[in-house]
This record gives C-alpha cells, sequence and structure tokens, in this order.
C-alpha cells in the first residue's frame, strides 16, 4: 500500500489544487523531495497572500499548460519576481472554444448530444490518448528543463487536473515513482475545495441545473481510468514506460539521472 503523505498545504483563496508532490515513493524506495515539485490550478486569480506565499517557494519555473483560449478566459498568470514562465499548450488554442462556450451557456439539448451515455467520458480518454502520442516534444521539453535547471518548478493548467496532471504524471513516471501512487496523487484533485470552478454565463439558468452538472462530470471529475488510458497508450505505442521516455521523448538514461538527482531524496 502506499503511505499516504500528512498534508502540509496552505489554504489558497484565488488557486485551486495547489500541492506539493513531495514524498511520493520510487520503486526503489526513494522519495520526491519536498519543495521542489509543486502543481495546480491557474494562478490568474491569485491574491497578494496567495502570490506571497507562492513567492516565498523560491521557485525557478512556472510551466503552463494553457492555450490562448483558457488564457482569454481566465487572464494571465500573476506575475512573480525572478520566476520563469514558461508557457507550453498541450491542446489547439481553437479546440474546444466553442464547446466551453455551450457549457458555461449551458446549451442543454446540446450538451445532451456530445456529452450523453459514455460520450463525456470517451471524450477524455481521448483527449488523454492524443496528448500521450502527440505532445511528446513539449512533455520532452518539460522533462530536460527539470533536469537541466528549472527546480522548484509549478506545473498548472486551468483547472490543475488533466494537462498538469499527465505531465506531472510523465515526470513522476521519469523518476520511478510507484504507478499507484501517481494514480494516488491524480486522484486528489477530486476534493471539493479543489475543483475547477467553471464561470456561467449570467443570463443561463439551466447551466445550475442538476442534469447540466451530471452531463458535466466527467469533464470535472479525476477519474483512475483516465490516467490507466494514458499508462496504456504509453505501453501500446512504445511497448514500456523506459522506451517512451527514450525513444518518444528522448530522455536518456543519463538525462533521468540528472532528473532523478535534483528531484528525489
Amino acid at each position: 500500500m502506499t503511505q499516504q503523505i500528512p498534508s502540509t498545504e496552505p489554504e489558497l483563496s484565488g488557486v485551486r489544487n495547489f500541492r506539493d508532490v513531495g514524498g511520493l515513493p520510487t520503486v526503489d524506495g526513494r522519495r520526491v523531495r519536498h519543495g521542489v515539485l509543486f502543481r495546480s490550478g491557474h494562478l490568474a486569480h491569485a491574491t497578494e497572500e496567495d502570490a506571497a506565499f507562492l513567492d516565498s517557494l523560491g521557485l525557478h519555473t512556472i510551466f503552463d499548460f494553457r492555450n490562448a483560449s483558457d488564457q482569454k478566459l481566465e487572464g494571465p498568470d500573476v506575475e512573480l519576481p525572478g520566476v520563469r514562465n514558461v508557457n507550453l499548450p498541450l491542446s489547439d488554442p481553437a479546440d474546444g472554444s466553442e464547446f466551453w462556450k455551450m457549457v458555461r451557456d449551458g446549451e442543454i439539448e446540446q450538451l445532451r448530444e456530445i456529452l450523453g451515455g459514455d460520450k463525456g467520458a470517451d471524450r477524455m480518454i481521448a483527449s488523454y490518448r492524443t496528448i500521450v502520442k502527440e505532445r511528446t516534444a513539449e512533455h520532452s521539453q518539460v522533462l530536460r528543463s527539470l533536469a537541466e535547471d528549472s527546480v522548484p518548478a509549478l506545473m498548472h493548467c486551468a483547472a490543475g487536473k488533466d494537462r498538469a496532471g499527465l505531465s506531472i504524471a510523465v515526470t513522476l513516471l521519469a523518476l520511478g515513482v510507484e504507478r499507484e501512487a501517481i494514480v494516488t496523487d491524480y486522484l486528489e484533485s477530486n476534493a471539493k475545495h479543489r475543483r475547477y470552478q467553471v464561470r456561467r454565463s449570467n443570463s443561463s439558468v439551466a447551466g445550475y441545473s442538476p442534469e447540466v452538472m451530471e452531463l458535466l462530470s466527467p469533464l470535472f471529475d479525476a477519474r483512475a481510468e483516465y490516467l490507466t488510458a494514458a499508462f496504456e497508450t504509453v505501453e501500446e505505442t512504445w511497448g514500456s514506460v523506459d522506451a517512451y521516455l527514450e525513444q518518444g521523448l528522448g530522455i536518456t538514461p543519463e538525462i533521468r539521472e540528472r532528473l532523478r538527482e535534483r528531484l528525489l531524496d
């Protein structure tokens, strides 16, 4: 069984889903070092107190996996002095913009059509598989940066669940973290205080209905089946995690060792 690490996370009022990934166990008995790898939702609504806390982490790099549509909706991240901001969109800037307008407007008939039955979960699984297969350059850049100089680092997207969740999972795979521990950390995003709060149009009453919330639940849940689909895609496409890292991402054993030196106790 994976040992649960006591939570020492702060209560940030404008940043959702923040946590330190430190403490997770590797298959060879080591642990991820505390204070070197963090994850969260976007930082656009960070308060002064939130920004002061984030500044206290001594961050070197913030990896923002949002696309242009996300940034237009939420706004840019709060600026932290001396911190490098790297934007690596993990989905097409135009992809889904009309869909998210439907979500905010609560267009019930259209939502039933595209999310009814298992369509919502299938959409998420397909997205995870696509990111693993098609965003190898971005994940390679993240791992190379971490191995070189980019720690402490914070990874985030909009909700801090999917794109950031996958990028954290890829990083943890490269570190040799136990698969069960990776899934456990991923599922932490389901805690009520962590969940993304979708902005709805003021004119939309249907947007708050139980049926709409039920239709949207696959999109806002962190489900083990999503991350499992990503792991399966790695193995189906490359044969093993080692092959994925070396052939898919170009991460040599030497780079992995530097990564482990920086991020593991």
